[in-house]
């Protein structure tokens, strides 16, 4: 049986794509802010404004591809099983051949009911010919289509999932994460002590007490390199 390698990303492995992040030092939310492009409150006060962020968003995204930190982690399921727990949005690591993935704050190429945001009978995913969603368009409930993003201040439904699946960990990876996000930041605290926990980023990440987490002070494509020549062989 293979072993369990469970993934945890964030924007940091995506930044090599060119696809904008929203945190960092130039990154979205310095242009858009938070409560106007991702809040419930932001899309009734003005749905038309939040619905062209994420119309423009899609086009941007579109035109990236998956980088090597996406290609190696896809790689990995030749030899582990391997499980993608993701913060970003985006669809780079199905793109780059990665199988399982959770995303925890929703997808930018599907929308959703805006009365009914959780219920699947009404997600929809677009296509790179159909990008842009119309101030007309509606779910199949008849309600306004809005983007299938779990918003600041609303449930984290693929939590439990994620949670699940780190339980059942024989080694966790973080990769271009600051752990300051929640609950994202909290699923290392599902993992068994015991297991080696390895995080990829280029800048100083605090790590919570109590796990052997090995810390490679890289950016995510020459991180990943890094790790695979110290990940114990299957």
């Amino acid at each position: 049986m293979k072993k369990k390698i469970v993934v945890l990303t964030g924007a940091g492995v995506s930044a090599e794509s060119g696809f904008a992040t929203f945190r960092d030092q130039g990154g979205l939310w310095e242009k858009y802010p938070v409560e106007k492009v991702a809040t419930p409150e932001g899309w009734r006060e003005n749905p038309d404004f939040v619905n062209e962020f994420y119309n423009g968003l899609r086009h941007q995204l579109v035109e990236a591809q998956p980088n090597a930190a996406h290609k190696l982690l896809a790689q990995l399921e030749k030899d582990y099983d391997v499980v993608v727990v993701t913060q970003n949005v985006d669809n780079l690591h199905e793109r780059a051949g990665s199988t399982k993935v959770i995303h925890l704050h929703g997808e930018l190429m599907k929308v959703c009911s805006s009365d009914d945001p959780e219920d699947p009978r009404y997600v929809r995913e677009l296509t790179s010919g159909h990008l842009d969603v119309l101030p007309t368009d509606k779910a199949a409930d008849g309600s306004r289509l809005r983007p299938f993003i779990v918003w600041f201040g609303e449930a984290v439904p693929e939590i439990e999932r994620a949670a699940a699946e780190c339980m059942n960990a024989d080694i966790m990876l973080i990769i271009g994460t600051s752990l300051q996000v929640y609950p994202a930041a909290g699923l290392i605290r599902y993992c068994p002590q015991h297991i080696p926990v390895y995080l990829i980023d280029p800048k100083e990440v605090a790590t919570p007490h109590g796990y052997d987490v090995t810390v490679i002070k890289d950016i995510a494509s020459k991180g990943m390199e890094r790790l695979l020549k110290m990940l114990p062989r299957p």
